[in-house]
């Protein structure tokens, strides 16, 4: 049976390097969503799954000041519009 994140958001892989050859499977124990992938040495394996078993979440937090100063960026604009008060 497919886990509901599976079925709602997709499946979301895991990948691992077993000497040369590169594998992937869904995190969430579906049974899906797998394969393998060889290269010619076990440290391009391992440099290659490292690279794509990095997650964009693990990044969230660094685009929080951008948005969490829009308010007051959008407040010094309109204020900057009517002209300087005294």
């Amino acid at each position: 049976m497919t886990p509901l994140g599976c079925l709602v958001f997709g499946h979301r892989p895991a990948f691992r390097a077993d000497g040369r050859t590169m594998r992937w499977e869904c995190e969430r124990g579906c049974g899906e969503g797998g394969g393998t992938k060889d290269y010619d040495t076990a440290a391009e394996a391992e440099r290659f799954a490292a690279a794509f078993d990095r997650r964009g979440d693990a990044r969230l937090g660094e685009h929080a000041p951008l948005l969490g100063m829009f308010p007051l960026r959008l407040w010094r604009w309109m204020r900057g519009r009517r002209g300087p008060t005294a």
